[in-house]
């Protein structure tokens, strides 16, 4: 099913309005090749058939099945990992420090698109096993929010469980033995322990983080904002900075930058990665 250049900036500017997410003009392939099987359940005849039952805001269901079907959840266990030696050799070292000197008794950890729990999950094995190395910082000083805008994604998470495929994607043989259980042929799941380390919940990026949590000491929030348009990123780099404790800091993808979209955040580098500390 063929889109018009009409209903293309219709669709886009709709999801953009509900997610955030700009799509350029040569992305018109993307609603062709991922909404026709979804306009075909809906038996509508074209895009603007399907526009309007959406504007008419009668079909929740149907709004979630579009932002799950447009956003891209390509991840993977300890992706990249310079962010993970930061965590392990810098931050989590510096919250130790913190917490010696009295001027704080908990550390707050946002994953800010968590996608299907592989990032936040990394995060909890990372510091489970830092803490296990000194008296300082228990883990359960330590409290690890994650966050995505797909429900699919979220309940995915939640449930643990991931096919050998998925566990082939960055995830140690030494991992696989010590923080997962064999569930059958094709499928582990992630130890309870782990679990229990990180509270899933939805969140969309356009509000105010503030709802989540007051403050956090640190955020991931890795290839995300490359789907935003830069106003949007300012915007969003912003509010970060201000739900931040003062010397917080802020993780974000490899190809990312802070450039030109926010001068609230210190470029740091360490172990062959940049991360990011807030100035205030």
């Amino acid at each position: 099913m063929k889109i018009t250049p009409t209903e293309f900036k219709l669709l886009r500017d709709y999801l953009e309005e509900r997610s955030g997410i700009c799509l350029n003009e040569d992305k018109a392939y993307l609603l062709e090749n991922r909404l026709t099987s979804i306009m075909e359940s809906y038996k509508c005849k074209d895009f603007s058939e399907f526009y309007y039952i959406l504007k008419g805001a009668q079909h929740e269901e149907l709004d979630n099945k579009l932002i799950d079907t447009m956003t891209t959840n390509e991840t993977l266990w300890f992706r990249d990992s310079h962010p993970y030696s930061i965590l392990r050799e810098k931050i989590l070292p510096s919250f130790v420090q913190s917490v010696s000197e009295g001027k704080r008794d908990s550390v707050k950890i946002w994953s800010a698109a968590s996608s299907t729990g592989q990032e936040p999950y990394s995060i909890a094995i990372t510091v489970r096993d830092f803490c296990m190395g000194q008296n300082t910082i228990k883990k359960e000083m330590v409290h690890i929010t994650a966050t995505d805008i797909s429900d699919s994604c979220i309940e995915k998470a939640k449930a643990g469980i991931y096919d050998s495929i998925a566990m082939s994607r960055g995830i140690t043989q030494e991992q696989l033995n010590r923080y997962f259980m064999k569930e059958n042929t094709n499928a582990y799941s992630i130890n309870q322990e782990i679990k229990d380390m990180v509270k899933f919940q939805k969140f969309n990026l356009q509000d105010n983080p503030i709802i989540l949590e007051p403050h956090f000491d640190l955020v991931f929030m890795r290839y995300v904002a490359i789907y935003f348009n830069d106003e949007f990123k300012k915007g969003l780099y912003s509010r970060l900075a201000r739900i931040l404790s003062p010397g917080g800091f802020l993780v974000i993808g490899a190809v990312e930058t802070l450039r030109g979209l926010s001068e609230n955040f210190d470029m740091l580098s360490h172990a062959g990665g940049l991360y990011y500390q807030c100035k205030r």
